[in-house]
């Protein structure tokens, strides 16, 4: 599986509208859903994926799928494996609540 840790969403986007893919806003979704999930498991471990530091409390293990049923269409998403401990995107989980809503708090939620 591909790092999806290091994902650059403007040239990612740039490189989807290029193509004009029918499937556009699926993939946006998708790359924007595990961005976040790899930043908040960053921000678990204590030190971005990949680098080292005195931070760290914790390190990367890989990555499962989980299927995400959302308006754009259902998408596998590969969701951060912790090596201790276990990371699971509270938003991906929120019932009764259409899966965008969710996603959508998270984002308008402003940075304490």
């Amino acid at each position: 599986m591909a790092d999806i840790t290091s994902v650059d969403l403007a040239r990612r986007a740039g490189e989807e509208l290029e193509q004009a893919s029918p499937d556009l806003l699926r993939a946006m979704v998708k790359a924007f859903a595990e961005a976040l999930m790899g930043a908040e498991a960053d921000a678990l471990c204590g030190a971005p994926h990949g680098q080292p530091s005195e931070d760290r409390v914790n390190y990367r293990n890989g990555y499962r799928d989980r299927r995400w049923d959302t308006r754009a269409g259902t998408m596998e998403l590969a969701i951060p494996r912790l090596r201790q401990g276990s990371y699971f995107p509270e938003w991906l989980l929120e019932r009764r609540r259409r899966s965008e809503q969710a996603l959508i708090s998270v984002v308008d939620t402003p940075s304490r």
